[in-house]
């Protein structure tokens, strides 16, 4: 078998007007939207995506669906690295079933992606999960870190875990946050300090790995619901929006950038939100850590998956409009980042 350094794609990179070899990954995340299967759970709130519920969720549908996910998925980060994302952080998932159907779909089955997965308490019955490529990422350990809120009568409202995974990318440790914070349902202000909560059980984790090794690399990943400039975003994690800011035990966030031009992941009334974000540790934009580094992030918004006529015109091509299945793709669009590290010269 060849050796992962191999595998990993080599290019040449033109950075401070000196040309150099590097290997690049590509890690993202993507909210996919409902993906639920079409079996009537009695455990969870899923009868609208079934046959007969109000969606008329069936077969059809599903498949459909899948198609539609792979090939965005097929696409991310192939114009750097030909094997697309070696790491990419799913929300909205179902169950463990529907990812694994999703990985076999033919425009992403010969990557062999596998899965990270755990039932979240979730209402609604949807969780989190990561899809990763065993010749890249090796993963050691991971676990689902419950966001346990409760209402204003004290009684708990249950919501989706974080997944927390570490491995070695390429040799190198590598820790990953997939998250799904709480809603805006209630109002933004009233439901901040929720997500603010959220945000700090990612800020525990990464400060304990941190405190281990201050250079430790950690990728804060998800729908947080939450803008960059959110306080939960840019206060309780202290995310920056430059990398030179950050200091250590700090964190980077490349999607801020995106945000101020007026770039989002959704659409609501009319406005623009970036709530899909990829959060990095010091380590990872610090080159006296050495290894892998942050290089590039980008918002994934082709045009095929853009609504093009009616009312929602430029907003992301979902699946649903209210009860209708209109065929779209998701309604968020999909966040990546490239790593590099430098090939020495022989």
């Amino acid at each position: 078998m060849r050796t992962l350094l191999l595998l990993l794609f080599t290019a040449p990179i033109l950075i401070y007007g000196q040309q150099k070899q590097y290997n690049i990954g590509a890690i993202g995340f993507y909210n996919l939207e409902n993906l639920f299967d079409t079996i009537d759970s009695p455990d969870t709130r899923d009868s609208e995506f079934t046959p007969l519920g109000d969606n008329l969720y069936n077969t059809e549908v599903y498949l459909d669906k899948l198609n539609k996910l792979a090939r965005v998925i097929s696409e991310l980060g192939i114009d750097r690295t030909p094997d697309g994302v070696a790491i990419l952080g799913v929300a909205e998932v179902e169950n463990q079933k529907v990812l694994e159907d999703l990985v076999a779909e033919p425009a992403i089955r010969a990557r062999r992606y596998e899965i990270v997965h755990y039932d979240s308490p979730d209402q609604r019955g949807i969780d989190v999960g990561l899809l990763y490529q065993p010749k890249y990422y090796k993963v050691l350990d991971s676990r689902p870190v419950p966001v346990e809120i409760y209402n204003d009568k004290g009684e708990r409202t249950y919501t989706r875990d974080i997944l927390f995974v570490s491995g070695l990318f390429d040799g190198e440790p590598l820790h990953v946050l997939v998250n799904h914070w709480p809603s805006r349902r209630g109002g933004e202000a009233a439901t901040q300090p929720l997500r603010n909560y959220a945000a700090s059980l990612c800020k525990a984790i990464a400060d304990s790995l941190i405190q281990a090794d201050p250079n430790a690399k950690i990728i804060i990943m998800g729908d947080l619901n939450d803008d960059p400039s959110s306080p939960s975003v840019r206060q309780v994690l202290n995310a920056k929006q430059k990398k030179e800011q950050v200091k250590p035990g700090g964190m980077f966030n490349p999607m801020y950038d995106f945000y101020k031009k007026g770039i989002g992941t959704l659409a609501y009334q009319d406005a623009w939100s970036l709530f899909d974000q990829l959060i990095l540790s010091y380590g990872l934009v610090n080159p006296s850590a050495g290894g892998y580094q942050f290089y590039q992030a980008n918002v994934h918004n082709k045009p095929y998956m853009t609504q093009q006529t009616g009312h929602f015109k430029g907003y992301p091509f979902r699946c649903y409009v209210g009860a209708t299945y209109t065929g779209g793709y998701s309604d968020h669009f999909p966040v990546y980042l490239y790593l590099i590290k430098e090939v020495p010269r022989p």
